[in-house]
């Protein structure tokens, strides 16, 4: 209108705006003949929406139920067969709105320890300031290595692409399992391998340590499994070494763990072995690479925050 105003054409003020002719001369004909009050839209017709806010609270309100017998989850067709009258198709999309991923699942574990305070504080404060001249070690036990034999190697696919993979198919070559203890100062691993992990394994495995630091004091961090516990007389023998143990259920504490990821991310997924020897030269291997660039962990404290899911497709619903 206000280029209509300046003696514009209907076609080119269409053109500098970018409509069809007959829009501007359809809003020209509506203010010659309302004024300003034509410019405004008319109601408009059409049926009402099937689905309102009434039906978003039953939706949310089914998934605080628990699903149906027999199901361990909610998906979009429960959903939509106990609603009744909803349509699968606005369940999907009533999901997606809200970002609720009926696939997805987090875990957590809570400590009841009604230490923990004290006994984080004793752990984390050994990383941060350790004693002067002493050794802090982590120490733990990764049980049950499997030696998987598996059929691995290149696909190529029919349209050009490769990939690779590994059978699905494999043979089992028996378990090791696997003793480390992580230098805090240095981030090296210190580690070897046993049939099972009981306390004189456990304790074996402590004296080697021992020996492969003589003379100085040791302060080792470990959680709360009965063999590292109830180790008194052994202690007594050796004065210079000292445990440490991580409130209950939180042996995330204990950094060994994260090493342990590291070797199953990067030397135990998807290899193949055809002896229980030949996965512990593998796993020893692995080890000594990694020792040569070994770096401490940084162990910061940093505020947590509820992180939301962004970009995430509803799958398997």
């Amino acid at each position: 209108m206000l280029l209509a105003a300046q003696g514009r054409s209907t076609r080119s003020i269409a053109e500098e705006v970018r409509v069809q002719p007959r829009i501007v001369s359809h809003w020209r004909r509506r203010f010659a003949e309302h004024g300003l009050g034509g410019l405004e839209d008319l109601p408009r017709g059409g049926k009402e929406p099937k689905y309102g806010p009434a039906t978003n609270r039953r939706i949310l309100a089914l998934l605080d139920d628990q699903p149906p017998q027999g199901y361990g989850r909610w998906t979009g067709p429960l959903l939509a067969k106990a609603l009744a009258d909803v349509d699968v198709q606005y369940v999907w999309r009533f999901l997606r709105e809200h970002k609720i991923d009926l696939a997805a699942r987090k875990s957590w574990c809570e400590s009841n320890d009604p230490a923990f305070t004290a006994k984080a504080a004793d752990v984390v404060g050994l990383y941060i300031d350790p004693p002067a001249k002493a050794v802090v070690l982590c120490v733990d036990e990764k049980p049950s290595i499997q030696a998987l034999e598996r059929a691995q190697g290149y696909l190529k696919l029919a349209n050009g692409r490769a990939l690779t993979g590994q059978s699905h198919d494999y043979k089992r070559h028996g378990t090791t399992t696997l003793f480390a203890a992580l230098d805090v100062a240095t981030g090296k691993v210190v580690a070897t391998h046993s049939k099972r992990r009981r306390r004189v394994e456990f304790l074996g495995f402590m004296k080697s340590i021992v020996a492969a630091f003589p003379d100085r004091e040791l302060h080792v961090v470990l959680d709360n499994l009965n063999t590292h516990k109830k180790n008194e007389r052994w202690l007594k023998r050796h004065p210079h070494v000292h445990f440490h143990f991580t409130p209950t259920r939180s042996s995330w504490l204990n950094q060994v763990e994260t090493w342990f990821s590291i070797l199953q991310g990067q030397s135990l997924n998807g290899a193949s072995f055809t002896a229980v020897t030949q996965l512990q030269n593998h796993i020893d291997a692995f080890i000594a690479a990694y020792n040569q660039t070994a770096q401490p962990f940084a162990w910061t404290k940093k505020k947590v925050r509820q992180h939301r899911f962004k970009s995430r497709r509803i799958t398997q619903l």
